[in-house]
């Protein structure tokens, strides 16, 4: 369908004293000329919020979501073309997926209309823009004929033979039989044409499945013979890993035997280099249904990730039912023209989002389960709230005045520690993720609060004062209505607003402990020292040098650098790339050769939980870009949490990763 207008956007960086320019082009492609209207834009790039655009009128920005008007105030007739400039962004463009993705004009009468948004060009260059997985053909020879990722541990193949047409399963043991069918079913979920699972009648090859209690719960043994093989494991997780690298290992010596071979005669011996190998993805940002999760669920498993961290709520959405609270989702969970939530990173003015029911929750947990992840939920607070407080605005200070703004542009986003309801509502909320989520492991969030957070609240400045004295309280007030540090995250470190998110902290953890979880946080939850470590744990998100020093400080962490393992960054910084920047990029080569643990000193590897990779959705509008940002990093960082750093192979990695599966299956072109 094409729509009667057209949005066309440019981008031309800083150059030789010249500011950048963004510039926004609306073509009438109708018949019929318009007046009065409203531009209305999302996308990952924010024009700033008090600074002139030139052509237009800024009539609201609400972080992502831009409302534009022709500063002259006229129409645009048939043919005609409305351009408006923009010099000052939030950090300028570094590919071509951070500019503008969705638009709709506005009239005065409250009528919208869709927009066509082309993807925004750089100018000087004209290279066609990249989308979908970037391939990793198999060659004609590999380092090594076994087409596994993880690389195991010990392997050591005697014979080879050709591939068998798939394994019937004879499992004596519960947990044996309990993984054959999740195997079934993850095969199933990923290649449901290739019978990897099949009887011996169905010319299924045999493969005899016996406990061993002396391995690791992770860890199994495989023992090829002509006949039959043989598996051992301790439990669920060990069988399920066994039986994946036989899929593996037949599917590459199938689809490539002049590169692959299966073993005949040999044994592979294998375990995890580290017990946290894990994936977070943000389902705030962008709403994932329950079935593209479950798919991406078997992928993880299938690459031997175990921890699944579920982002549920941001500024941006809450995404999971409170039963007692339904506002939450009733109107947190969803964004468009007139909503307390306007439409944001890709969504338009047709109401759009969606949330995860209680039966859906305990339907994707038993599946991660089946596939030996453990599911860790996050609600992200006291920052990253406004969903939340669009829902329950009663949790503000009623005497609260001013403004203050998160790095992403929400303002008044953050729940106030110094309101008693706050605590009853986090009470309910927890009760429930109590009884949803059985590893009663809770991650809260408590990153990217603004510095000057509360600072209009008289309760705030009242806790302030009780807890750092009357003139740390009389300082931070006077921090009221300042915008921040919009380039990044405020740095809170010894600050009044560090001192009262450590009150919040404590109190959390403690209201958590009573329902016997324990809690997550970003490393910001480390502000204060207040945590308990013996039961808490955090994840270093900003440089592997942080990460080791909050281990060195006795806090149990896993390690996930933007850098290095944030997969919505771009793979190079190339404008046709997609994905993030402003923490960097790393192509593939780079992610799987990182070390997470490097320098570090034996008292910091004893608080070294793992690692994990972070899918954040500002990007994620266009799954071709999912598929692109995602594979084949997440094997990668896979490999890193599996395999001891003296077997990883670059080089055999590469010559594999190609069989391993994507999300949407979208390759470039």
């Amino acid at each position: 369908m094409r729509y009667p207008f057209l949005l066309e956007t440019h981008w031309t960086p800083a150059e030789g004293g010249r500011p950048p320019e963004y510039r926004l082009r609306l073509t009438n492609r109708g018949r019929e000329p318009v007046t009065d209207f409203t531009l209305v834009i999302t996308g990952p790039a924010r024009l700033t919020a008090k600074d002139r655009v030139e052509g237009a009128r800024l009539i609201r920005r609400l972080s992502n979501h831009t409302e534009l008007a022709p500063e002259d105030g006229k129409g645009l007739g048939p043919g005609a073309s409305w351009t408006t400039v923009a010099h000052h962004l939030s950090y300028p463009l570094r590919h071509w997926s951070d500019g503008a993705t969705t638009a709709y004009l506005k009239h005065a009468d409250g009528q919208v209309e869709p927009v066509e948004v082309r993807p925004t060009h750089k100018v000087g260059d004209n290279r066609p823009l990249k989308r979908g997985a970037a391939p990793y053909p198999v060659p004609a020879s590999a380092p090594e004929a076994l087409a596994v990722i993880p690389w195991p541990e010990q392997v050591e193949v005697t014979a080879t033979r050709a591939a068998p047409a798939g394994f019937a399963i004879t499992a004596e043991a519960t947990e044996a039989g309990t993984a054959a069918t999740a195997f079934t079913q993850l095969c199933q979920a990923l290649f449901p044409t290739e019978a990897l699972s099949r009887s011996a009648a169905e010319g299924g090859f045999p493969v005899d499945a016996a406990t061993d209690g002396t391995l690791a719960p992770e860890a199994y043994r495989i023992v090829f013979a002509r006949d039959r093989i043989t598996v051992t494991a301790s439990g669920h997780a060990g069988f399920l890993y066994a039986f994946i690298t036989l899929a593996q290992a037949l599917r590459g010596a199938r689809d490539y035997p002049q590169t692959f071979a299966f073993p005949q005669t040999g044994t592979i011996a294998d375990r995890p280099a580290m017990g946290w190998r894990g994936c977070h993805l943000d389902c705030a940002r962008q709403f994932y249904a329950p079935d593209e999760i479950e798919r991406f669920l078997a992928v993880m498993a299938w690459n031997k990730l175990n921890r699944f961290h579920w982002h549920l709520t941001d500024d941006e959405a809450w995404r999971i039912e409170i039963a007692a609270l339904p506002e939450l989702t009733g109107i947190g969970a969803w964004r468009g023209e007139g909503l307390p939530i306007p439409s944001l990173l890709g969504t338009g003015a047709d109401r759009a989002g969606g949330y995860y029911t209680q039966d859906t929750v305990r339907r994707i947990v038993g599946t991660a389960e089946s596939y030996g992840i453990t599911t860790v939920p996050e609600i992200d607070i006291p920052g990253h709230s406004f969903a939340l407080l669009a829902a329950r605005p009663d949790l503000r200070d009623p005497g609260e005045s001013g403004t203050y703004a998160s790095v992403q542009g929400f303002p008044n986003n953050c729940l106030n520690p110094a309101v008693p309801r706050t605590y009853e509502i986090l009470g309910t909320i927890f009760d429930e993720l109590a009884e949803l989520f059985p590893a009663r492991i809770i991650h809260v969030g408590a990153d990217e609060v603004p510095l000057a957070a509360w600072s209009g609240s008289p309760l705030a400045l009242q806790r302030i004062a009780e807890l750092g004295g009357a003139k740390l309280a009389e300082a931070h007030a006077r921090l009221k209505d300042s915008e921040g540090n919009h380039g990044g995250a405020d740095a809170i470190e010894g600050s009044a607003t560090a001192l009262l998110q450590a009150d919040f902290l404590a109190r959390v953890q403690r209201m958590l402990a009573e329902r016997g979880c324990v809690t997550g946080g970003w490393e910001e939850a480390a502000h204060g020292d207040v945590i308990d470590k013996g039961a808490s744990y955090l994840v270093g998100w900003r440089d592997r040098e942080v990460s080791g020093a909050l281990a060195a400080k006795g806090y149990s962490i896993v390690v996930s650098p933007g850098q290095s393992y944030y997969l919505d960054m771009s793979q190079s910084p190339d404008w046709v790339e997609p994905g993030a920047g402003w923490a960097g990029w790393s192509s593939p080569r780079e992610t799987y050769a990182f070390d997470p643990t490097a320098g570090w000193t034996e008292a910091q590897l004893a608080r070294f939980m793992g690692i994990q990779a972070c899918i954040w959705s500002e990007s994620m509008t266009d799954r071709a870009l999912f598929d692109r940002l995602t594979f084949p990093r997440l094997s990668a960082i896979a490999e890193t949490g599996w395999t001891r750093a003296e077997r990883k192979d670059w080089q055999r990695f590469a010559a594999t990763v190609g069989l391993m599966p994507l999300l949407y299956g979208h390759r470039e072109a």
